[in-house]
């Protein structure tokens, strides 16, 4: 082997080590991996709202790797984007935002995480179906009441449910389902049901 040859491998596998030991310490890898210890932490137990991200996100009081409150994306439904850089305030995000509040804001829920699926989502957030105190679920009734769409992109247990619920709710003509137009929609529900707002 050519001494040129030889100090190219060896000049690799240090930048190789050090990019393995970056990503070892680095907050990074855990937007992405699930941590495994999720379902026995939350899965079936009661924590209190501490604060709503939009209509599809909150904050329970119990604390998650450095941050004070764990992160809560909701399994299966998507409302429209209140905080996005990219999107700005889409049609009915306020509305959503507004009703999950209502709904959760102070008040002890109960988290249940799919067993047949990841824990985390792509940033890192738990997923999960949450449980009101009155025994409903928040994540169907947005749907139902017209707050949120079906999230169509990621499969999970009650996946044939919510596209249900929505198509129920859009018949019925509630919440958002009143008069949102087609570019209004979130662009992965357009890209997934392009001709869901198409007059026949």
């Amino acid at each position: 082997m050519s001494r040129r040859r030889r100090n190219a491998i060896l000049t690799f596998a240090v930048l190789l080590a050090a990019v393995l030991v970056f990503l070892d310490h680095s907050p990074i890898k855990h937007h992405w991996h699930p941590q495994p210890n999720d379902l026995e932490r939350y899965h079936a137990k009661s924590f209190t709202v501490a604060k709503v991200v939009d209509g599809d996100t909150l904050d329970v009081d119990i604390p998650d790797r450095q941050y004070q409150h764990t992160r809560i994306r909701l399994w299966g439904v998507d409302t429209p984007e209140t905080k996005s850089k990219k999107y700005g305030v889409m049609y009915f995000g306020p509305q959503a935002g507004d009703f999950t509040t209502k709904m959760t804001l102070g008040k002890k829920v109960t988290l249940y995480l799919d067993p047949n699926k990841r824990t985390r989502g792509k940033y890192g957030r738990l997923l999960a179906y949450v449980k009101l105190p009155d025994g409903r679920f928040l994540n169907e009734l947005l749907l139902t009441e017209g707050f949120a769409y079906a999230d169509l992109r990621f499969h999970h247990s009650l996946y044939n449910k919510y596209k249900g619920l929505q198509a129920v709710a859009r018949r019925q003509k509630k919440g958002l389902w009143l008069h949102v137009t087609r570019d209004q929609l979130p662009q992965w529900l357009q890209r997934e049901q392009p001709n869901l707002l198409k007059k026949k």
